[in-house]
């Protein structure tokens, strides 16, 4: 797995789809819901009549997570859910998982620290199963 400035990369020996239910499956084992999807590619082509490659952002959520965060820091939904990716790039599928302890660390509150270890931790084994 890699990692970039704000979270981890993983390429993938799968096609695009199996690639999605792969993900979507191991965020279930972790305890992950996906409250949101958005399908850029069938986005892109509806508002810009422009093609852009296979790119699907899945919104997850721990809700036993996300509300011991949020007893901590009521704002802390405007950083929720945290984005896992699935993309193409050229022949090549990645799944990809924001770094919760970057993106919370914008609140400057450390008691979060806790929480973002913990998703951190779910969400890389959840990458690393796939």
């Amino acid at each position: 797995m890699e990692k970039n400035n704000y979270g981890y990369v993983r390429s993938l020996k799968l096609s695009f789809s199996e690639a999605v239910e792969r993900t979507r499956e191991a965020l279930k084992v972790e305890g992950f819901g996906v409250l949101t999807e958005i399908d850029l590619k069938a986005k892109f082509k509806e508002k810009l009549d422009v093609d852009f490659g296979n790119y699907l952002i899945l919104g997850a959520c721990n809700p036993s997570l996300a509300y011991q965060a949020l007893q901590e820091e009521i704002e802390l939904g405007l950083l929720l859910p945290c984005n896992v990716i699935v993309f193409q790039k050229e022949d090549e599928i990645y799944v990809a998982a924001v770094d919760a302890k970057k993106m919370l660390a914008v609140t400057g509150n450390t008691k979060l620290e806790v929480f973002a270890d913990s998703v951190n931790e779910k969400l890389r084994r959840a990458i690393d199963s796939i």
